[in-house]
């Protein structure tokens, strides 16, 4: 039998590994990633894949309702958002929302039950405690949640009123995670956030005292401004809320894609690479030492917390919210610019509002690039997925699911991997092949040598692995 990897903490890796293996590469929160998905509808058909993904005995679901709406805009942000102070801009997405919902739910067995519903922006927190009551009647009127269902919502401290806690509580809500990304204030002014640490202090106080079970406080690193110390202030910070887990992300400069981010590069204040290396041992080391589980790639979690236990047990799932514990269930995305995961492939919604809303008001499915997968991409997809969640890989137990022969199907990629084992990032035996805890930070380096779509010239789309 090939033994489990052994999560036992060592000391962080040296600086200069972390330098040869800092290149671009995906986060493989799907496969293929979302750059290769085509906007030819009729090569990916989603009315089809809908109705692959609801033959009987389909699985549950997990659903993620994408809520763009910013009061401000943080410069560093990658995500699709639209910033506006119009409160009622959130009544009329909502209409948008029941609409998209009532196309949907036609081709969804209603027999399948929900396990998990996200609430991702943008800024969740910018409806109205009002607005989030009907957000959750809509989809608790068109879903059947299980007793269990874990229901998460993303929160901006600057923006959270006790009203909305209640609200969201009534939701069901019992997992939170909070934006900080960093306490210090110069950082904070230089990336247009600002945000004291007594807004996080007050944000977890209100949260804990309506009920809410798990807090998840995300950072980042390589900010404007920020250096070893100054992050060193900001992780003692967040240790002082005492949250169950940690996201710490690395910042993703892409100011090709995301143009707010060119005023960085007007600034001249990013950290060097190596600083921003520096940070991430330092958060490594800290939060180890602090008790925390490294439970894969930029995540940290308590040792008795869902995530660490599921680790444990083999049992992690990953999809476009990043780590999960509800493996088996399709992904339904609501909303502009959110992803579905099927069995089947990958769709998405447009990104514009305005065509978003028109999609819909002819009553289309507001679907606009996707992908189908082949039976390669589904065996490469476990393959990767086995390495980002499992750190692993059991070649006798991937041969039988996968129907090949998976050392001499993947030989090439196997041999690519020589580099890697001499630096001690993986191990290989006859039986398969582990992701060392040396290896841990370089996880995506290694699930990127099995990813046939990658190519040179796609650094603009990925961040870099370390």
């Amino acid at each position: 039998m090939f033994p489990a990897p052994c999560y036992v903490p060592t000391p962080s890796c040296g600086i200069e590994l972390l330098r040869k293996y800092s290149g671009p590469v995906p986060r493989y929160t799907s496969y293929p990633t979302a750059n290769h998905f085509t906007e030819n509808l009729a090569a990916f058909d989603p009315e089809t894949q809908l109705k692959l993904d609801n033959q009987p005995g389909a699985g549950p679901l997990s659903l993620y309702v994408h809520l763009p709406f910013c009061q401000s805009r943080c410069w560093f942000c990658g995500c699709t958002n639209l910033v506006t102070s119009r409160q009622d801009s959130a009544d009329t997405y909502l209409d948008d929302l029941a609409k998209e919902i009532a196309l949907t739910t036609p081709y969804i067995d209603p027999a399948r039950t929900v396990t998990q519903l996200h609430l991702g922006g943008g800024t969740p927190t910018f409806l109205t405690a009002s607005q989030l009551r009907r957000l959750g009647q809509l989809f608790h009127d068109a879903f059947r949640f299980t007793a269990d269902a874990e229901i998460s919502v993303e929160i901006d401290p600057r923006h959270l009123e006790p009203d909305q806690v209640a609200a969201l509580y009534e939701l069901g809500a019992r997992r939170a995670s909070l934006g900080v990304q960093d306490t210090d204030p110069a950082v904070q002014l230089a990336i247009h956030r600002v945000q004291p640490p007594a807004l996080n202090e007050r944000a977890v106080t209100l949260l804990r005292n309506a009920g809410f079970t798990s807090i998840n406080i995300d950072l980042i690193t390589g900010l404007p401004k920020q250096t070893v110390s100054t992050f060193a202030r900001t992780i003692d910070d967040v240790l002082g809320l005492a949250p169950n887990r940690l996201s710490v992300f690395s910042y993703a400069h892409v100011p090709g894609l995301k143009p707010s981010q060119r005023i960085f590069d007007q600034q001249g204040t990013l950290p060097s690479a190596d600083e921003k290396l520096r940070m991430q041992v330092l958060a490594k080391e800290r939060l180890l030492a602090a008790g925390f589980v490294e439970v894969g790639m930029d995540h940290y979690a308590r040792p008795d917390d869902e995530l660490a236990v599921a680790l444990r047990e083999q049992a992690l799932h990953r999809n476009f919210q990043g780590y999960s514990t509800r493996a088996g269930a399709s992904l339904y995305g609501f909303g502009i610019s959110a992803i579905s995961t099927t069995p089947h492939g990958y769709r998405q919604n447009d990104k514009n509002l305005a065509t978003y809303r028109t999609r819909l008001a002819k009553g289309e499915l507001p679907i606009t690039r996707g992908w189908l997968l082949s039976d390669e991409d589904r065996r490469r997809k476990t393959i990767i997925m086995a390495i980002m969640c499992e750190r692993r890989l059991d070649f006798a137990a991937l041969s039988a699911e996968l129907g090949v022969e998976v050392k001499e199907a993947y030989a090439n990629e196997l041999a690519s991997l020589v580099d890697l084992e001499a630096d001690g990032i993986v191990e290989r035996t006859e039986d398969g092949l582990t992701v060392t805890d040396t290896g841990q930070p370089f996880v995506r380096v290694v699930a990127a040598r099995f990813d046939a779509h990658l190519k040179t010239g796609t650094a603009a789309y990925h961040s870099r692995a370390v």
